[in-house]
């Protein structure tokens, strides 16, 4: 089935694409001979797991129900962080994991000699370093986080007790989000300030996520030096553990345009899609996401606020502008949606799910069947000017093939 036939809502990861990240961040371990893990909590569609195994050294996870998934599906290096743990978890992350790392020293004590003998430990460090800009709220070295040890505190530790190390093979680090390696730069002259005394002491380092390494503007030369400075400067494994690296553009959400409601001159689309239910970082972070044959409001002919059919007034997934009139019955295709969609989505208004589905690799773009709003492929034989193929609202031809469908009892199942 063609992704332009399959029912809507609908997330479809491209497979090809996912290779093609994949490929990238083989190629910075084998270069560096860093280890370069998944975070779940971006990307957890296990089905792609034995794919994605073949490239990367493992998991990580955030907490017990995450390396429980990483342990079974993947079956490799399998970390963890969590801000706390459970008591009545840690035997089992213990026994499932092959680092800890601890958020504090209050919960390093607490479980230091359950984990030692069964996993490695390690404590999150807070370098005391922002770079986020307009990504505030994912800013870890915010003033008053609650994420990672500051210089001082460790300090103030190790005065206290000089043993407050004991059983620490590793540090850890997570500051960046959606980034290049020059705020890592950055970030890494701060760890060395703060923390290079103690690093000399530990076995691994590892460098958190929000490293956007498949990106086309990317620089992967100054990552790679990065990672061979700190490798080389204080005989460390080097770990890093992006997720959105791993699917950065290698997903749909496909959804159909339901009805088109005016009030004071907007026009807006009414979808099967959510910003709400199946996309909430639209919301939370906010941002505006790609759809496929758009433009900015204004810049087409035909403009409309694209929502859902929640009763959540504030359920905007934002201004679109089209070449041509939308209708009802048309699709459009979100782009980019592999990641902080399947695993943040929920079930308000009782909106179903979206069904998952998996788009093998094919050559060459085709045009949706049924759709008024579609404009046709160029031929197979790329044209000179490239980039005004990008404006069409062509959709890939792989191959879908449903990995899951989701039914009312799925909705039931998550209520009482």
């Amino acid at each position: 089935m063609k992704i332009n036939e399959i029912p809507t809502p609908a997330y479809v990861v491209d497979e090809g694409k996912l290779v093609e990240n994949l490929e990238i961040l083989k190629g910075v371990q084998e270069r560096t001979g860093c280890k370069i893990l998944l975070a779940q909590k971006a990307f957890s569609m296990f089905s792609e797991y034995p794919l994605i195994g073949k490239y990367l050294s493992g998991t990580t996870a955030s907490g017990l129900y995450e390396a429980r998934l990483g342990h079974e599906e993947m079956g490799k290096e399998n970390h963890i962080f969590s801000p706390a743990y459970r008591e009545n978890e840690m035997d089992e992350i213990a026994a499932i994991c092959d680092h800890v790392i601890f958020n504090s020293f209050s919960q390093l004590k607490r479980f230091r000699e359950r984990c030692q003998g069964k996993t490695g430990i390690g404590l999150r460090v807070n370098p005391e370093c922002s770079t986020q800009g307009d990504h505030a709220i994912y800013d870890p070295c915010a003033p008053g986080s609650r994420l990672g040890v500051t210089q001082e505190k460790l300090e103030r530790e190790l005065q206290t007790f000089a043993g407050a190390l004991d059983g620490v093979e590793g540090l850890h680090f997570h500051t960046l989000c959606e980034q290049n390696a020059d705020d890592l730069e950055t970030t890494l002259q701060a760890v060395e300030q703060r923390f290079g005394s103690y690093l000399k002491q530990m076995k691994w380092l590892n460098m958190g996520g929000g490293h956007h390494i498949t990106r086309a503007d990317y620089d992967i030369g100054r990552l790679e030096r990065c990672i061979c400075h700190m490798r080389d400067a204080y005989d460390l494994d080097i770990y890093l553990e992006p997720g959105e690296a791993v699917a950065l553009n290698a997903g749909y959400l496909v959804t159909e345009v339901m009805d088109i409601v005016e009030n004071r001159g907007i026009q807006t689309l009414i979808l099967d899609a959510s910003a709400a239910c199946h996309m909430p970082d639209v919301l939370e972070m906010p941002y505006r996401p790609p759809l496929r044959g758009s433009g900015e409001p204004g810049e087409k002919p035909y403009t409309y606020r694209l929502s859902s059919c929640t009763c959540l007034a504030g359920d905007i997934i934002g201004d679109y502008s089209f070449d041509q009139e939308m209708h009802p019955g048309d699709r459009l295709y979100f782009e980019d949606m592999a990641i902080y969609s399947m695993v943040k989505n929920n079930t308000f208004n009782g909106i179903a799910l979206p069904s998952i589905w998996a788009m093998e690799p094919a050559a060459g773009l085709t045009k949706p069947a049924g759709a008024s709003a579609e404009l046709t492929a160029e031929p197979a034989e790329p044209e000179e000017n490239t980039a005004e193929l990008t404006n069409e609202r062509q959709v890939p031809s792989g191959e879908c093939r449903l990995v899951k469908a989701f039914r009312y009892e799925d909705f039931k199942g998550r209520l009482s």
